[in-house]
């Protein structure tokens, strides 16, 4: 934006002086000229471009680096709760289970992005998203269909929704070579966090970045427990939680401008997982311990204005093992022990034969590998094969994009039965229009057709799963409004909003449901989910060296099961899915500190299928505030002090029934750039 402020500045000032300079030239002497010449006032142009939230074909919602900092997010599941039309299932505590779904559509419709490439969880179809440090994050985005980059791999295509997750890439001061940044946390329940980062540039081409990180909690917070008219005060037990997590990237451009970026990354952790809250049964003994590592990398190539490849390769392995001490079981404990492995490629071809007409063609191919202890356990090995189509133009105001996404799969099994070979073709037809070239208003509208496949866990787990099973069929319609100012008041600099009316169908969707001994997964749901999302930013000069920043968003659903027309629950509203949510910040930036203020509310929910006042959970809001500040030093540093309060009031609710939340706790870091 700068350089295009310069050059508006260039062009005003031709003209001004093309337009009202004489027209007969006259020669003078030096000391005329400097005699007869006149200062020039400054003269300032503000160019607007809208933000790519309101200019996206797709609902699209961003945080950035500054943003998370200021608010004081814990967590990126912490940050993800912001966003609108999102439920994040949180199992309580620092270590619990977290997962994100997409209005309504259920986490395994909703895919993981980390730079660029999916994240991958077969077994089960969801992603723990808690496992991701907050500490290297650049950037998080969350769209609704797809994002709007052609160059995507298939495999991002073929999802409801995607959360895509940004990590920081080196940034060298001038005439440095490397730069390092620390930084301790420290907080309430045992919690510590160090983090170390460190960045080398080895010549204009080529540089290296290597970061780490350690987490550990005891999770040990108090809670009330309710027994009829009796109240106790109780502890949470089992809850602790230790992580590590060590990353390392690569990048280098060659000298035809092509660019390869490759990253190493692995995480362990070991916690306790506490379990619902039973009356006179305070023990829990459950542990769970998990590694996670994958390498991946990207190359990027453009051939000429017409032409560009990008190409992705990965690695992945996961491994976990669960552990319950328990008299239930056959000598008094049960352990099972899970690996996966995933070998995926990639390659997305971009042809745009015209400036405003652009194609692309994405090819992703994986296999998937499961080997469990669990006894004639099938060891299943799944090849899938992802083609995606794509189309996208834009022309006089219009923009259109348009996906044709084809899906083969087929299973191996080392014994038992298998499941029949799988093809789909889901299509996705997306447009804006922006009426008047001069106001960021734009008309969006969205179809798209996803399915997804059952995980490892649905057609093989024990006795419970069922290799009949036929894939979720779900449809998304979208239709919004977006608008952004002119930023032409001296004390307004921005003013966004957006509104998203949307239509979700859920077909085939896989539920467990008791037969005569077991309970077992089959095709027996079908939902409708009607919604409407709306978000709000705005930023506002104070004066000299004051600004302040809002942003707010309410999310509506109802979203009803729609299976059985005799059941009790039919047209109740899904088990905890919300009608009403929202959440806002305030952040106050000053010369001597920024102050951020965040509030989230929850309306009522159900835990059971039935909506009737024994299975209802309460509504809460959960206020949080952060104060931190910066401290330059040598010109080439910076120390950053910050202090964060999470639920303020110390309101004590649940997002699971029977898993309460902590109540009030605080944390503190500081961190150095060097």
């Amino acid at each position: 934006m700068r350089g295009r402020n310069v050059l508006c500045q260039f062009a005003f000032c031709t003209m001004w002086i093309g337009g009202f300079s004489p027209v007969h030239l006259y020669a003078q002497s030096v000391d005329s000229i400097v005699a007869d010449s006149h200062l020039i006032e400054e003269v300032n142009v503000r160019a607007y471009r809208p933000s790519v939230t309101i200019s996206s074909v797709h609902p699209l919602q961003t945080m950035k680096r500054e943003q998370l900092e200021d608010l004081g997010m814990q967590s990126v599941a912490d940050a993800v709760k912001r966003f609108a039309g999102v439920t994040v299932r949180d199992y309580g505590g620092v270590g619990g289970l977290k997962t994100v779904s997409v209005r309504s559509l259920g986490a395994a419709h909703t895919a993981v992005s980390y730079d660029g490439v999916t994240v991958s969880n077969t077994q089960a179809g969801q992603i723990d998203i808690a496992r991701f440090s907050l500490d290297n994050v650049e950037e998080l985005s969350l769209a609704v269909g797809q994002g709007n980059d052609l160059l995507q791999s298939a495999r991002s295509y073929a999802s409801a929704g995607i959360l895509s997750i940004r990590t920081l890439q080196p940034a060298f001061p001038e005439g440095r070579k490397d730069f390092w940044h620390a930084c301790l946390s420290g907080g309430a329940f045992g919690y510590m966090a160090p983090s170390l980062r460190y960045a080398r540039k080895f010549s204009s081409r080529t540089s290296v970045m290597l970061e780490g990180d350690y987490m550990r909690a005891d999770g040990i917070y108090p809670f009330t427990l309710k027994n009829g008219r009796t109240e106790t005060t109780e502890r949470r037990r089992n809850s602790d939680v230790e992580s590590w997590h060590v990353e390392g990237n690569l990048y280098h451009s060659f000298r035809d401008e092509s660019r390869l970026s490759g990253k190493g990354y692995f995480y362990k952790s070991e916690r306790g997982l506490p379990g619902g809250v039973i009356l006179y049964n305070p023990t829990a003994r459950e542990r769970l311990w998990d590694e996670n590592f994958f390498t991946q990398f990207a190359y990027d190539k453009k051939f000429s204005a017409q032409w560009q490849l990008l190409a992705l390769a990965k690695y992945n392995h996961s491994w976990n093992r669960y552990e319950d001490t328990n008299v239930k079981y056959e000598g008094g404990r049960q352990v099972d022990v899970h690996r996966q492995d995933e070998y995926y490629v990639s390659a997305i071809a971009k042809w745009s034969p015209i400036a405003v007409l652009s194609f692309s063609l994405a090819q992703d191919g994986f296999v998937n590998t499961l080997r469990n202890n669990i006894d004639d356990s099938p060891n299943p090995v799944r090849l899938t094969s992802l083609t995606a189509l794509n189309a996208d133009l834009r022309w006089n105001g219009w923009h259109v994009f348009a996906n044709l996404t084809g899906t083969y799969t087929t299973d191996e099994v080392r014994s038992g039965m298998k499941p029949d070979d799988r093809r789909h073709l889901s299509p996705s037809l997306s447009l804006s229009w922006r009426p008047w070239s001069a106001e960021a208003f734009y008309v969006r509208m969205l179809y798209k057709n996803t399915f997804r496949v059952p995980t490892f866990n649905d057609l093989y787990y024990r006795r419970s799963g069922n290799t009949a099973l036929r894939p979720e069929d779900a449809t998304e319609y979208n239709v919004g409004l977006t608008w952004s100012t002119h930023p032409t008041a001296s004390w307004l600099n921005n003013l966004s909003l957006t509104v998203d009316a949307y239509y979700n169908k859920v077909q085939d969707k896989i539920v467990a449901f008791p037969s005569v001994y077991v309970w077992r997964m089959a095709n027996y749901g079908e939902v409708e989910i009607h919604g409407l999302d709306a978000t709000l930013t705005a930023s506002f000069f104070l004066s000299r060296g004051w600004e302040m920043d809002v942003t707010g968003n309410y999310t509506f659903q109802q979203a009803l099961d729609l299976t059985n027309p005799k059941a009790k629950n039919y047209k109740d509203q899904l088990p905890y899915t919300p009608r009403h949510s929202g959440n806002a910040s305030l952040l106050f930036k000053t010369p001597w500190m920024h102050v951020g203020y965040t509030l989230m509310a929850v309306g009522k929910r159900y835990f059971m299928d039935q909506n009737i006042r024994a299975n209802e959970i309460d509504g809460y809001m959960e206020h949080g505030l952060t104060v931190s500040r910066n401290f330059p030093f040598k010109r080439v540093g910076e120390l950053r002090l910050q202090a964060d309060v999470v639920n303020l009031t110390d309101k004590q609710y649940e997002v699971i029934k029977y898993y309460p939340m902590p109540g009030r706790s605080w944390r503190i870091s500081a961190t150095v750039r060097y």
